[in-house]
């Protein structure tokens, strides 16, 4: 037990000194939600010039959380970098020498950069959600509503998951610029635009990303999107399975490979 705390607190060590780490965590938080106040406000603003299909399926909770597509990516280069800066800076082999048990070197690092993951993610996931609706005015909804909380939480979780996801690649690829040269385009560009392409949509549904931001969603087809197969927490489930088969790849590699 004291050296599992020992290395749990190892790790807490090195994700708290390293600056890089530190202020992407707070990009996270910053950028999604002063976005997502910027484009509620807007919303707001010229809520009558939508188009009337997006007016019958308006979801304020869904518009409060407009930033999240670049807050994710913050969570992930803090994923790739917390597992990545070890086998850049060579520092991996001093850190397996002081925990041989390779298994508990990993998941204590999963385990403290998941929950700081996740304690950010839910700050910013209800920042945005009471900022929000103080701007989206008579539009707004309140967190007492159906499905609201349930968006708030599930927002505060999809910013984890995909930390977590982005730790598992890194362990598996071994390289912060290999990992980010993936993870970011394959995120903000080819998943958004396989997502609107008719025939690939079916596809790109079931990608990570894709997935887990259905639980953001409280109403159905919420601003004239398309329906899916799945529903919110079916969604988040299949974010959870990519999470489980990135975090048990990267498990492997670092058991089964040399430092």
């Amino acid at each position: 037990m004291a050296a599992a705390t020992a290395v749990l607190h190892s790790e807490w060590t090195k994700i708290r000194t390293v600056s890089s780490t530190v202020w992407t965590l707070a990009s996270a938080l910053l950028v999604t939600v002063g976005i997502s106040a910027g484009l509620c406000a807007l919303t707001n603003a010229t809520f009558s010039e939508l188009p009337e299909p997006e007016q019958l399926t308006f979801d304020p909770v869904l518009v409060s959380f407009s930033g999240l597509v670049l807050g994710q990516l913050a969570m992930v280069v803090f994923g790739v970098l917390v597992v990545g800066t070890e086998y850049s800076t060579g520092m991996i082999r001093t850190s397996l020498a002081a925990v041989p048990r390779r298994g508990a070197f990993l998941f204590s690092k999963i385990a403290v950069a998941g929950v700081l993951a996740l304690v950010v993610g839910l700050a910013t996931s209800f920042l945005s959600f009471f900022l929000g609706q103080a701007l989206l005015g008579e539009h707004s909804t309140t967190i007492g509503e159906e499905n609201v909380l349930r968006a708030v939480v599930g927002g505060g979780l999809y910013m984890g998951l995909m930390a977590l996801f982005s730790m598992g690649v890194a362990a598996m690829l071994r390289s912060t610029v290999l990992s980010l040269g993936i993870l970011v385009p394959f995120f903000f560009l080819v998943s958004q635009i396989l997502s609107a392409v008719p025939k690939a949509k079916e596809v790109a549904e079931y990608f990570p990303d894709q997935a887990g931001s259905r639980i953001l969603q409280t109403v159905p087809n919420a601003m004239n999107s398309d329906a899916a197969a799945y529903g919110p927490w079916a969604g988040l489930g299949i974010m959870v399975l990519w999470v489980a088969l990135a975090l048990a790849g990267g498990y492997l590699v670092v058991r089964k490979r040399d430092a």
